[in-house]
């Protein structure tokens, strides 16, 4: 009968199969939206991870097997889904190649120091993923960067990150693109060079397109037609001032529902036009004629600079001829800008860099409104028109002075818009004239510059990559997630906002009370076992002595 029972157990076990997930925060229950990217994959996707190797730090061997087990739960789900853990470094004949070869594609290892025992060491790592599917290949990042952040909290947010990056991945390979964008010119924005990269990651997701808005003086009808046509818009560093009828197409494109993301610089000032002979220049406000438009939704950008004291550094050459040298030298017009929030389009943000920011209001209206950059306390506000030289770096700062406070560079508005033009004689007749948009979404960032990549050589640097300093901001991380969240139809963004706890050993108490707990764990069971021999022993012999 037992031999019976068995045999139904391990068939009733093979019929029904089920995995539990019994940790607190759900870090191995896949979000709907992974499920949902995952669910009609019916040929392999095959994902090699290089986290593999012997001289991982513990903190990173977390990650490791984080990344194991969170492609453990995809293939549950999937069998399509087939993963390998290799060592590119294992071989010493093929270590350099493979290095050589996997940088060439845009993995870049990652060195790390290695504390155990109380020695320090050195070791280096390929924190990527390749995840290949019907001959197309991603790259997924399995390390999130954080400035300032310790290996521990590297780890943390990058296991916190491990499952969005993973589904993002997979949805590159296996979702055709749908959505289309249309990047606004006509207006002096930036010229293409200074935002191809960012346009480049786009394209990854999107349908891109350049869009004009000059036809507006002759055919303001068909320009709006074709807008409309379009998902999202985006306007990168205005310069000329838009028309009312440019604006009226803009608005009723706002009414039929139409996202946007605007980056826009309420101040004239170039951090270029400071390397001159006397390294001085003037900021003035710049009218845009944009200042109703933005009113009526809900927000205000003022024609103030934004100083602060956290801010990234400026690189200049000090010293005559050949004995000058580059120096990171403090710079307050360059806000490095956070957020405390958990919304996913800042959640686990690295910090982002503005260059002559401005600040944004926001206005009461039935307009949704979600502050989601903003300065560190010490900041404050310089009006225009004002001189602005580069002999700044050479003075010291008094913290007294920056007590406005934090200040806001970055507004996401949520609902159903009022038309500016409502009640309003408009520049040219609508054939279909709307005053209450559809729900729909519009980010307003108060720096055209946060999207803006450096040129060396003629060729465009990643956003957000500093070359003087090698340091790389968020930049190109928010103003991604800003236009996923504006566009997301899937939910895919919102794995974002998951939260998991990491508990990781205490290095230096290990150190510190290595001996003690080694000397418990060898001597302590001994010690239990001679105690227990003997006082069986004693009880055996007084009760068969007799």
């Amino acid at each position: 009968m037992l031999c019976i029972a068995l045999i139904a157990v391990n068939v009733i076990s093979n019929m029904f199969y089920k995995r539990f997930d019994l940790t607190t925060d759900k870090r191995y229950t896949l979000s709907a939206s992974a499920l949902d990217i995952i669910k009609d994959v019916n040929s392999p996707i095959v994902i090699d991870v290089f986290l593999e190797g012997e001289d991982f730090p513990s903190e990173f061997r977390r990650l490791q097997n984080e990344t194991k087990q969170l492609l453990e739960e995809f293939t549950a789900t999937n069998k399509n889904i087939v993963f390998n853990f290799i060592n590119p470094l294992e071989d010493e004949s093929t270590r350099e190649r493979n290095m050589q070869q996997l940088t060439q594609r845009g993995l870049t290892p990652m060195q790390l120091s290695v504390q155990e025992s109380g020695k320090s060491s050195q070791a280096v790592i390929f924190p990527w993923a390749l995840a290949s599917y019907n001959g197309q290949t991603v790259t997924i990042p399995l390390v999130k960067n954080k400035i300032g952040a310790t290996q521990q909290e590297l780890v943390t947010n990058s296991v916190q990150h491990l499952e969005y990056a993973f589904a993002d991945g997979f949805s590159k390979l296996t979702k055709p693109k749908r959505r289309k964008i249309a990047i606004l010119k006509g207006n002096q924005q930036l010229e293409d060079k200074y935002i191809a990269d960012f346009v480049k990651k786009l394209g990854a997701y999107y349908y891109i397109a350049p869009f004009t808005l000059d036809s507006v003086a002759s055919n303001p009808q068909n320009t709006l037609k074709a807008i409309n046509a379009f998902d999202l818009i985006i306007s990168a560093k205005p310069t000329e001032a838009f028309t009312e009828a440019e604006k009226l197409v803009l608005d009723q494109y706002t009414m039929n529902g139409g996202k946007s993301l605007w980056l826009v610089d309420a101040v004239a000032m170039e951090k270029d036009s400071l390397y001159n002979a006397t390294g001085t220049n003037y900021a003035i406000s710049r009218d845009l004629n944009l200042t109703d438009f933005f009113f009526k939704y809900g927000v205000r950008i003022n024609p103030y600079m934004v100083s602060t004291l956290y801010s990234a550094p400026i690189t200049l050459a000090m010293g005559q001829g050949s004995q000058s040298q580059f120096q990171h030298l403090k710079w307050p017009y360059s806000p490095l800008a956070g957020s405390s929030s958990n919304h996913p389009i800042v959640n686990n943000l690295n910090l982002v860099r503005f260059d002559f920011a401005n600040q944004i209001d926001t206005l009461k209206n039935s307009i949704k409104k979600t502050i989601l950059l903003e300065t560190a306390p010490l900041t404050k506000l310089e009006g225009t028109p004002r001189e602005v030289s580069l002999e700044l770096v050479t003075k010291e700062q008094d913290p007294k002075a920056f007590n406005k406070g934090n200040q806001t560079l970055a507004v996401l508005l949520e609902g159903e818009f009022n038309s500016v033009y409502s009640n309003r004689v408009k520049p040219f007749k609508l054939t279909q004239d709307k005053t209450i948009s559809q729900p729909t979404k519009m980010i307003v960032i108060a720096d055209g510059d946060v999207i803006k990549n450096d040129m060396a050589q003629n060729k465009p640097l990643e956003l957000g990559f500093d070359r003087w300093t090698g340091q790389t901001y968020g930049n190109k991380e928010f103003l991604l997630n800003a236009v996923n969240y504006l566009l997301d139809d899937n939910g895919l963004i919102n794995i974002r906002t998951k939260e998991i706890a990491i508990a990781f050993l205490n290095q230096q108490k290990i150190t510190d009370q290595k001996t003690k707990w080694q000397l418990i764990n060898i001597l302590l069971p001994l010690l239990l076992l001679g105690v227990f021999g003997f006082v069986f022993n004693y009880l055996r012999k007084k009760r068969y002595a007799s």
